[in-house]
């Protein structure tokens, strides 16, 4: 008789309704056992592999109110057979908001064709500094950019009745100190520089939030009320759950539920029987109680009782419409940092030999191998192909470069070279005490002396070489990359990236990706980073803002990346109205071939009364253009994010001063067009 009349197609008002009476009909044990993930290791030990399947949480069997259902990602749903697209800096790198919101719509179709409805993949933490070994699952170093990222692929998973997580809620940049790690940081380095995504997927609905491991001002994320209930629940007007992360991420059953903590996952160590016990003796009071469970039941009620637009069967997983459009998100992501005399793209009517070298050139190189990692056998490494797109008419001669003598003689006998090298999964991802093998982070941010060996080697007797470059963040070069002609950073580009490589060495696919973080050309122009830490300070400068406050050229500024063609831009308008401004600027492609133009805009701040950035993105664009056409881009910036955080008052302030609008094809300013707008 208690069973609740849950359907398909309820609204909002409904279930209110139900979970108000849910909540008058529940026993204290039925609340709290909504709290948790339950019955994760005895799947875990029936499976005995993490992430093959959904785990569920939450869920009231009794009243007919389903479970969530978790699986992981965010390089595409954890599950065996899903598509694997490149990891999230690469898509960072492609710029291109509506692709970043298809590859949520897949990851949302294959979640609930595998039994899942919450995504806990969404990675915007902050890419303070490349060592860090998560960097690849975040979408780069800005804010702004980060945001739009997160946003998109939130809306793009939750358009198909999955609740996304973002997360790690707060600045989680360092990964083997996570568990640990104490991040002091000033109010407006909190507010303007580690918050400002959250707010923006925030904004635009996202269901749920996952908080960090580590400390902000010496208390646990998991049970921080200045972020959780303060800032989250109570500024942002956040109502969906916040869950914990997996490995003690939650400390302390009292401090947990006054903090503002949700669900502990991925079972019941702290909330459970302990959290029950402390609602008995008074502890902890019954409306907290009430509060996350409303939270939990309303927000899974809103996913899971949404009309269904589609079937979602085992057929959509890893079909053929998904494995193109991981190879196009990879082909868009590819950023070319250097082109000299025109080496790419190569032309396989010229070319009659091919040396493919390097440690990487075959291996089936994804990024991280922890709660990141996609279980697909299907992936297309770089000689594969390289290969393909050739066929009979180049001789392909590969070798992994173990030996340099050997290497280097393939390198005499060819026309042309490409150099595959860089990372693996045990050189960069997450760190798992007692089962990883490595830190997680970096502990180099060049190549490993025998790439470097390799490129000086090959370089020495072949001017006609490519290095590729493969990774989730910044690779420092300076040693070597005045020696080769051409570099491409490829990332790890998925299941179709060696397809994707292939198309733009060889000019099927004319590159357009632009780096979504700064290349310093010193380690030494980077913010503090160790490794192994109890403590650190967050400044309020990293990335563009640090190089360009402290007059430091970067090797490759960000927002850059070239192209096969060339593109001009002229004639910036500035049009303000009551709440924004709309810049416009006129991109022409002066080159011979079709492609792909990055439009960023810029808000430049020198004259303002406190300490800010030079300049911030505050917008940006992807333009097609043919050959010699013109387009006019438009980018419309908020009024409100002219504003600074001002701690004296708790509030957002907008300067009455003259500001700077640039608008071009990266950071640095030699590629800006610029123009003064005042504020009165």
């Amino acid at each position: 008789m208690d069973k609740l009349d849950i359907r398909k197609g309820m609204t909002d008002d409904k279930i209110d309704v139900a979970v108000n009476k849910a909540l008058d009909i529940m026993t204290l044990k039925e609340k709290v056992a909504t709290m948790s993930g339950n019955n994760f290791y005895l799947l875990l030990l029936k499976d005995h592999k993490f992430g093959v399947r959904a785990y569920p949480g939450g869920g009231v069997k009794r009243l007919n109110i389903p479970p969530f259902l978790f699986t992981d990602g965010p390089k595409g749903v954890s599950m065996p057979g899903s598509t694997c697209f490149p990891v999230p800096m690469a898509r960072g790198a492609s710029w291109d908001i509506l692709l970043e919101e298809k590859i949520g719509e897949v990851i949302g179709k294959e979640a609930r064709a595998q039994g899942a409805n919450l995504f806990g993949g969404v990675c915007i933490n902050l890419l303070r500094h490349p060592a860090w070994g998560r960097a690849q699952e975040t979408f780069g170093e800005d804010p702004f950019h980060i945001g739009e990222f997160g946003a998109a692929v939130i809306r793009g998973v939750q358009k198909h009745n999955v609740m996304a997580t973002a997360k790690h809620y707060a600045a989680n940049s360092i990964e083997y100190s996570r568990f640990k790690v104490n991040v002091q940081i000033s109010e407006r380095t909190l507010r303007e520089v580690y918050l400002p995504h959250f707010k923006r997927c925030i904004e635009d609905g996202c269901a749920t939030v996952m908080s960090a491991y580590n400390k902000v001002r010496g208390e646990y994320c998991g049970h921080n009320s200045y972020l959780l209930r303060d800032i989250l629940k109570g500024e942002w007007e956040f109502d969906g759950f916040v869950h914990s992360d997996w490995m003690n991420g939650l400390r302390d059953t009292i401090k947990g539920i006054s903090g503002g903590l949700d669900v502990e996952m991925p079972r019941a160590k702290h909330y459970g029987r302990k959290l029950e016990k402390a609602v008995r003796l008074g502890k902890v009071p019954l409306n907290l109680i009430d509060d996350s469970v409303r939270r939990i039941l309303r927000t899974t009620l809103k996913f899971t009782t949404k009309k269904d637009t589609q079937n979602y069967d085992s057929g959509v997983i890893g079909c053929n419409d998904h494995v193109l459009l991981s190879r196009e998100v990879a082909e868009k992501s590819m950023v070319l940092l250097k082109n000299q005399n025109k080496l790419l793209p190569f032309n396989s009517d010229e070319i009659g030999t091919l040396a493919v070298l390097g440690p990487l050139i075959d291996k089936k190189n994804t990024g991280d191998h922890g709660s990141s990692h996609v279980r697909q056998k299907n992936i297309i490494t770089h000689l594969q192909g390289i290969k393909k797109r050739v066929g009979n008419k180049v001789k392909v001669i590969h070798n992994e470069g173990k030996d340099i003598d050997t290497a280097q003689q393939i390198a005499q006998s060819v026309d042309s070279v490409v150099l595959i090298v860089g990372y693996t999964s045990k050189d960069e991802g997450e760190y798992i005490p007692h089962i990883s093998k490595g830190l997680g982070d970096r502990t180099i941010l060049g190549l490993k002396e025998d790439d470097i060996k390799l490129i000086n080697a090959v370089a020495k007797v072949n001017k006609k070489c490519v290095v590729v470059l493969v990774g989730g963040s910044a690779i420092l070069m300076e040693e070597w990359k005045e020696k080769v002609p051409s570099i491409l950073m490829a990332w790890y580009s998925g299941m179709e990236g060696g397809n994707a490589l292939a198309n733009i060495l060889f000019g099927k696919v004319n590159p357009s990706g632009k780096l979504p973080f700064t290349i310093p050309k010193d380690q030494a122009h980077l913010p503090y980073f160790k490794i192994d830490i109890d403590e650190i300070e967050y400044g309020y400068y990293h990335g563009y803002t640090l190089m360009e406050k402290e007059d430091i050229e970067p090797a490759f500024p960000f927002g850059f990346g070239l192209s096969y063609t060339e593109y001009k831009y002229e004639n910036i308008r500035v049009e303000s109205t009551e709440e924004k401004i709309i810049v416009s600027v006129d991109v022409s492609n002066i080159g011979a071939i079709a492609g792909e133009e990055i439009v960023q805009l810029y808000v430049g701040f020198e004259n303002s009364s406190v300490d800010r950035p030079i300049k911030l993105l505050r917008g940006f664009k992807r333009v097609a253009l043919k050959p010699k056409e013109t387009k006019t881009v438009s980018i419309d910036v908020w009024k409100k994010d002219f504003a600074w955080y001002n701690p004296e008052n708790n509030a957002w302030e907008v300067e009455n001063i003259t500001y700077t609008i640039y608008i071009g094809a990266s950071s640095n300013k030699k590629d800006l067009l610029t123009k003064k707008l005042t504020f009165n």
